[in-house]
């Protein structure tokens, strides 16, 4: 499934004929980078894929004033059925996908106690900030949001808070945590 096939398919589906750079700007005025994995830069390139694979087919090419041209695409009844594919996936899909945080917990343990502390401080900093500037995103939004994109606004705040209250946890518990793995691997050493 790929998130960024999802949008600009939907995208056309939902809006009818569009050239790229009004897709790019319909992707950086909801924030899709803050929230999803679409990134604006990769729309153009989509589109031509999408495209060359009848799933987009160019309708029109348009000329305002001074910009270069710019051609207008439409979905075609291939990229409808991708459409559907992409959201029925999506829509069931339940993967957690692996975070690397986990995979380098793994490995501290030639760290000092303050280094690990410090990564994880400034990693929840960022989070915190995510998650701040998200709710004044959302705040500002408020007025022109429709009722499905609060409950999506919604999903990313509590996931992110879910990870601001597990940084807390896993910093209350480091130097037990460090010292129960350094003991634990100790005492593995003996049996070799």
């Amino acid at each position: 499934m790929s998130s960024t096939r999802l949008f600009v398919l939907g995208e056309l589906a939902r809006r009818g004929p569009m050239h790229g750079h009004q897709i790019r700007r319909a992707a950086q005025l909801d924030h899709l980078d803050l929230w999803t994995d679409v990134k604006p830069g990769s729309l153009y390139g989509a589109l031509q894929r999408m495209a060359a694979e009848g799933l987009v087919r160019p309708l029109r090419t348009e000329r305002q004033g001074g910009r270069p041209p710019r051609t207008i695409y439409e979905i075609t009844t291939e990229g409808r059925h991708e459409l559907e594919i992409h959201r029925s996936t999506a829509l069931r899909d339940t993967r957690m996908l692996p975070n690397p945080i986990d995979l380098a917990l793994l490995h501290v343990q030639d760290m000092p106690e303050e280094s690990v502390g410090a990564a994880l401080r400034d990693r929840r900093a960022s989070l915190s900030h995510q998650h701040q500037s998200m709710l004044h995103l959302r705040d500002e939004a408020d007025p022109y949001l429709t009722a499905m994109e609060r409950v999506i606004f919604d999903h990313t705040l509590r996931r992110l808070q879910l990870e601001l209250d597990w940084h807390d946890e896993l910093l209350g518990q480091l130097p037990k945590l460090l010292a129960a793995d350094t003991t634990e691997r100790e005492g593995g050493q003996d049996d070799g």
